[in-house]
């Protein structure tokens, strides 16, 4: 057996310590290893967990996205059905709402058919019973008038019985007189009502007939006018090169040229009428001089605009003396003639202006008036409508404040203004001026709008008389201010001709507007022919 030495027993020893320092690291080492890997494979496991949990929250987030999508579009097919359902709703809810705004109508409307007939029928009650108490009262009248004479029979009786022969002659012939007398008295009321009747009808057509002497009809005016060209080529000329003719000639009037395919005819548009009588006859005598050039397109219508000036005082002139006005400023005298070229409604505004006055004088006279300032203030009360082109606000309004300006009388002022009741009436004259300007603008003929009611009125008068009972035939006279009715004697008898008139006046007075009176005359003719063989 050998024996180690202590060299050997380091060696052995260092040996065994260094193999067990490698175990220890070894271990350590692979322990170390184990837990990488265990690490590495536990981060694994995570990360495909993390992606397994995303693709299961990508498909979860797909699934809610599809079912989404499904409700969704579920809903909306549900929301239009609805839609659908409610428009449908609707729709027959409208339709329902229609018919029953109809009906509604119409039920108002026989509600106030109704109430109408109803009305009607309260009215012909109460006149039914006016009528059977007026009735009743005549009859009860009569009955007593009747005992009144049979006492007074009783009383002439015994009278005459204990009477000489004389004295009864003498009685009779007082009793006969006074029946003469009180007849007489009758006759004399009737035909004194009866003259009455006729000196109306008389004064009445002696004062229309003055009044259709005295008023012309006039042409409208209108806001155009044309002019004839001898040819076509001569609106070329008129248009000038580029437009400077026309250019010049509308700033020189101040008027407006129209030119169409119209052959040989340029129409002149202007609102106001002197401007446009005047570019009228500039371009009258341009055509005719053949010159049309800008210069002289200046100095013609200056020539004319001065003659038209002087011809508008010179008419104004005139009208003051055929309206015996005098003393009136030359400013009014102007603006006077300025209105023989103004309308109103188709009736020249002078001539208008000139009846108005003689109107206002008779009526002044018959009044006892001062005729003199009916007539100025008959003249004047239209004149505002010369200067309306100017200035702002109604006619009566310009025409006070112009009026005044030039020292008119508190009348005529007030004559001026209120004669369309825009202010209140402080003098008499302004009531006549009133009543002339409806005369005249109210007789037939005068205004084309006035003689289409007037023509509706007597239509509306001759269906009212035919729709009568009985009535045959039925005329409208005298401008509309008598209704002769010609009715059938085989269904009229005489004594029925006064109900058949008083029927016809009544129904016209309700049913119808019209000024002063209409007289109904009912004619009952009965011919029989027969023939000789």
């Amino acid at each position: 057996m050998a024996v180690w030495s202590p060299s050997t027993w380091l060696l052995t020893g260092a040996a065994v310590a260094v193999g067990a320092l490698a175990v220890v690291l070894f271990g350590r080492l692979l322990k170390a290893r184990t837990l990488t890997s265990a690490r590495r494979e536990a981060e694994q496991i995570i990360e495909r967990a993390k992606s397994d949990a995303q693709t299961q929250k990508k498909q979860i987030e797909l699934d809610a996205r599809n079912e989404i999508a499904e409700r969704r579009e579920a809903f909306e097919k549900e929301t239009e059905q609805t839609r659908q359902e409610l428009k449908e709703t609707e729709r027959r809810l409208t339709k329902r709402e229609d018919s029953l705004d109809r009906k509604l109508d119409t039920l108002s409307t026989k509600e106030r058919s109704l109430e109408k007939r109803e009305r009607e029928v309260a009215e012909r009650e109460k006149a039914i019973e006016g009528k059977q108490k007026e009735l009743a009262e005549r009859l009860e009248q009569q009955q007593r008038e009747l005992e009144e004479q049979r006492e007074e029979q009783k009383q002439i009786t015994l009278r005459l019985s204990g009477l000489s022969r004389d004295e009864a002659r003498q009685e009779c012939l007082r009793l006969m007189e006074d029946e003469v007398k009180h007849e007489a008295a009758q006759l004399i009321q009737r035909e004194t009502s009866i003259a009455e009747e006729q000196a109306r009808e008389k004064a009445r057509q002696i004062t229309l007939q003055a009044i259709e002497r005295f008023a012309s009809e006039h042409t409208a005016e209108v806001t155009v006018k044309s002019v004839t060209l001898p040819s076509d080529d001569m609106k070329g000329r008129v248009i000038g090169r580029e437009g400077r003719n026309i250019r010049a000639f509308e700033k020189a009037t101040g008027a407006d040229l129209v030119i169409d395919d119209t052959p040989g005819v340029v129409v002149v548009s202007c609102f106001e009428p002197v401007r446009r009588a005047i570019a009228v006859e500039t371009l009258s005598r341009l055509v005719q001089d053949g010159r049309i050039h800008p210069g002289r397109i200046e100095e013609m219508s200056e020539t004319v605009r001065d003659e038209i000036e002087q011809q508008i005082v010179e008419t104004g002139k005139q009208a003051a003396i055929e309206a015996n006005v005098q003393g009136l400023p030359d400013q009014l005298v102007a603006t006077l003639g300025r209105l023989s070229y103004r309308t109103s409604h188709g009736q020249n505004v002078l001539r208008h202006s000139i009846e108005v006055a003689y109107l206002a004088q008779v009526i002044a006279d018959e009044l006892g008036l001062d005729g003199a300032i009916a007539r100025r203030c008959g003249l004047l009360h239209d004149i505002g409508k010369a200067l309306d082109h100017e200035n702002e606000g109604g006619h009566p309004e310009i025409g006070m404040v112009f009026c005044k300006k030039y020292g008119e009388g508190e009348e005529v002022l007030n004559a001026v203004q209120a004669h369309h009741n825009d202010v209140p009436a402080t003098t008499p004259y302004t009531a006549i001026v009133m009543a002339a300007d409806a005369i005249s603008g109210a007789r037939p003929g005068a205004r084309r709008e006035s003689l289409e009611r007037y023509i509706k009125r007597l239509e509306q008068l001759e269906q009212i008389a035919r729709g009568m009972k009985g009535v045959k035939e039925a005329y409208a006279i005298q401008a509309g201010r008598e209704v002769r009715v010609i009715v059938d004697p085989e269904r009229v008898e005489d004594g029925q001709c006064h109900v058949v008139a008083r029927d016809i006046a009544r129904e016209v007075s309700e049913q119808m507007t019209f000024p002063g009176e209409i007289r109904v005359t009912v004619m009952r003719e009965m011919r029989t022919v027969e023939y000789a063989k």
